[in-house]
C-alpha cells in the first residue's frame, strides 16, 4: 500500500517509492530503496522536496497521528487540479500536420544555431544578439500557426543533444506560455528570449559533470546548481540584455515556498516570467531523456507535476501551462474505453480532455489493428479515454512515428 507523506515525517526503516519532485532535485540515483543509512535521511530533508512516496508494505508505516495520503485520495486531488484547466481553450490557426515540416527544418536550424551560441560562449565570444532574436522570432511565428508542434518535436532529443534543444524547447513552451497568459506580443518574445538563455550558465558546469551517467556526489551536485548564478554574470558581463532575461536566468529554479534555488525565494518575491520559467523548464527536463536517465511519458509528466504543484509551482501559471501543452500531450499513450491503445497527435480547441488521437493496437487480443485518427470529441458518450498507459509496459518502441511522422 503506497502513501504520501511529508519529508519531515520520514523515518528509518522506510521504503521510498517515488520523491515528489524531478531527478534533478535530489541527489539519488534511485527512488525505490530502504532507508536505511541516517545520511541518506538527512540528504533527503535537506533536498527541498517537500513529499514523497512510501510503501508501508516494504517497510515501516507513518504513526496513526502523522497524517499521509493514499494514492486514492492523492489520484483525486490531482484530477481535480487538471480539470480546472479544461474550461478554456483558446483556438488553433493551422493543423499540426501543416506546420510539423516547418517546424522540423527550424529546429534543425535552431539546433545548429544554439550549438555555436553556446560554443562561442563557451570560448568567451560574444553572443550574437541579432541572430538569437531572430531565432527567436522564427520560433514564435511557428508556435503562433500551431502551439504544439515544434514543441513536441523538440522533446524528441536524444540524450546528447539535451543542453541544447533544451533551451530551444523551453524558448518555445516560454512563448507559448506567454501567449496563455494574454501578455503582449512585446513580452511574448521578451520571454521567449529567456527561455532560449535561461541556461546559458550551463557553459560554466565541467562536461563530465554535466552529462555524468550516473549519480552525482554532493560536490558534483552543487557544482550543477550554481548554474544560474554562473550564467547570470555572464550575462551581466557581455551582453545586452534586459533585467527579465537576466532574472529568467538566474531565478527558473526557484519555488512558491522558499525551497529553490540560489536564493531560496518565495512567493510573490519570485517574478512572474522565473515562474513561468520555473515550470517550463522542469516540464521538459522530466519529458526528455538524460545521460542518467530516461525521461517520463508527457501524460505522466504533466500528472506529476500537478501533484506537486503546489508549494512547487504558481497555482495561475501551472493552469496556463496545463492549457497550453494538454492533459494529454501530444505524443502521450492512452487507453480509450474501447480497450484500444492510441497516440494523442493533436489537441482540440473546444476540451483538454478530447483529443484528436491515432488508434493502432487492441489491448484485449495485445496485437496490432488497423491505424485510424478519431476526434473524440466527436465521439461524446461513444469513446474517451480512461487512462494514461507506459510505453516501456507493452514494448513499444517509437510512439512518436505515428504522430510526427519522423523516425
Amino acid at each position: 500500500m503506497l502513501k504520501r507523506i511529508a519529508v519531515k515525517d520520514i523515518q528509518l526503516g522506510m521504503f521510498i517509492c517515488e520523491f515528489c519532485g524531478s531527478w534533478m532535485e535530489h541527489p539519488f540515483g534511485k527512488t525505490k530503496f530502504l532507508l536505511t543509512d541516517e545520511k541518506d535521511l538527512q540528504a533527503i530533508q535537506a533536498s527541498g522536496i517537500k513529499e514523497l512516496w512510501i510503501d508501508v508494505i516494504q517497510g515501516t508505516d507513518i504513526a496513526n497521528v502523522i497524517p499521509g495520503k493514499t494514492a486514492e485520495e492523492v489520484d483525486r486531488e490531482t484530477d481535480a487540479l487538471l480539470m480546472e484547466a479544461d474550461k478554456v481553450q483558446n483556438k488553433e490557426k493551422v493543423s499540426l500536420e501543416e506546420e510539423i515540416q516547418t517546424a522540423a527544418k527550424l529546429c534543425a536550424k535552431a539546433k545548429e544555431a544554439v550549438i555555436e551560441m553556446f560554443s562561442d560562449a563557451r570560448m568567451g565570444k560574444a553572443i550574437q544578439v541579432e541572430q538569437a532574436r531572430a531565432l527567436v522570432e522564427d520560433i514564435s511565428n511557428s508556435v503562433l500557426r500551431q502551439p504544439h508542434a515544434l514543441i513536441s518535436l523538440a522533446r524528441l532529443k536524444t540524450a546528447d543533444e539535451y543542453t541544447y534543444m533544451h533551451s530551444i524547447a523551453v524558448c518555445a513552451l516560454m512563448i507559448a506560455l506567454a501567449r496563455q497568459l494574454n501578455l503582449d506580443e512585446n513580452m511574448v518574445r521578451e520571454a521567449g528570449f529567456a527561455g532560449l538563455l535561461h541556461d546559458i550558465g550551463k557553459i560554466g558546469i565541467p562536461l563530465k559533470v554535466l552529462n555524468k551517467p550516473g549519480k552525482l556526489t554532493d560536490s558534483e551536485f552543487a557544482i550543477v546548481k550554481s548554474h544560474p548564478e554562473v550564467g547570470a554574470k555572464i550575462l551581466i558581463d557581455s551582453y545586452d540584455v534586459s533585467p527579465m532575461v537576466l532574472d529568467v536566468c538566474l531565478h527558473h529554479h526557484e519555488k512558491m515556498d522558499g525551497t529553490g534555488y540560489p536564493h531560496g525565494l518565495k512567493g510573490d518575491t519570485i517574478s512572474m516570467f522565473a515562474r513561468m520559467g520555473a515550470v517550463c523548464d522542469v516540464y521538459d527536463a522530466i519529458t526528455s531523456n538524460r545521460p542518467y536517465k530516461k525521461g517520463w511519458a508527457p501524460a505522466d509528466s504533466i500528472r506529476k507535476m500537478a501533484e506537486w504543484s503546489k508549494g512547487h509551482f504558481d497555482e495561475i501559471v501551472f493552469q496556463a501551462f496545463v492549457k497550453t501543452v494538454g492533459i494529454y500531450p501530444i505524443g502521450s499513450l492512452v487507453r480509450l474505453e474501447s480497450g484500444r491503445l492510441a497516440v494523442v497527435v493533436e489537441q482540440n480547441e473546444s476540451s483538454l480532455l478530447s483529443p484528436r488521437v491515432k488508434v493502432f493496437y487492441s489491448a484485449k487480443n495485445k496485437m496490432p489493428i488497423l491505424q485510424e485518427t478519431l476526434d473524440l470529441a466527436q465521439l461524446v458518450g461513444k469513446e474517451k479515454i480512461i487512462g494514461r498507459e507506459s510505453p516501456d509496459d507493452w514494448g513499444f518502441k517509437n510512439l512518436d512515428m505515428l504522430w510526427s511522422g519522423i523516425s
